[in-house]
C-alpha cells in the first residue's frame, strides 16, 4: 500500500476484489492535428480527437461503446481486453 494507506496511483476502491478489465487506451498531443488524440490499440481504428486530453479520453469513451456495439451488431468478434 501507499502513503495514507491508498494503494497507489490510479487506486479506485470501487474496483477493489473486481475482476474488471478495460482495454488500454493510448493519448498523445498532436501536433499535425493541434490536439490530442485517443486510441485503442485492442479495437481498430477506434480512435478520438480532443482540445484537452480529458476531451480526448471522454470522446475515445463515447467510440469505444459504438466500436462495441456495432462489432456485436454485426456479429463480428470483440477482442478480450488485455
Amino acid at each position: 500500500m501507499g502513503v495514507g494507506g491508498k494503494k497507489g496511483r490510479g487506486y479506485n476502491p470501487r474496483l477493489e476484489g473486481s475482476d474488471l478489465k478495460d482495454y488500454h487506451i493510448n493519448i498523445f498531443y498532436s501536433d499535425e492535428d493541434g490536439g490530442y488524440i485517443a486510441d485503442i490499440p485492442d479495437l481498430l481504428s477506434c480512435s478520438a480527437f480532443g482540445a484537452t486530453a480529458e476531451e480526448a479520453l471522454a470522446e475515445v469513451e463515447r467510440a469505444k461503446t459504438a466500436w462495441l456495439e456495432a462489432a456485436r451488431a454485426e456479429g463480428r468478434p470483440v477482442p478480450p481486453p488485455r
